[in-house]
């Protein structure tokens, strides 16, 4: 997955812009995204603040870490049971 070339305090800052006022199509075309990403960026982050959006990443990032140890041990869950069987 490609990763943001806007950090979390980027994209919350982008949306306290349009939070203020400034219309949602001046506030894309200034940052240089397109509307979808901008309603995406406003689903996942709108009402958050820079600590709760580092929390939101953390919280992924073990949530992916636990999820490859789920299926690695899956795995060999599966290759034993091909072993014996």
């Amino acid at each position: 997955m490609r990763s943001s070339r806007f950090s979390e305090e980027q994209i919350i800052a982008i949306l306290a812009e349009q939070e203020r006022g400034v219309p949602t199509g001046d506030v894309c075309r200034k940052h240089g995204v397109s509307s979808a990403t901008f309603y995406k960026w406003k689903a996942k982050y709108g009402g958050l603040d820079v600590s709760d959006a580092r929390r939101l990443k953390a919280l992924e990032q073990e949530n992916a870490r636990l999820k490859r140890l789920l299926a690695d041990a899956m795995l060999d869950n599966v290759v034993l049971k091909d072993l014996l069987g």
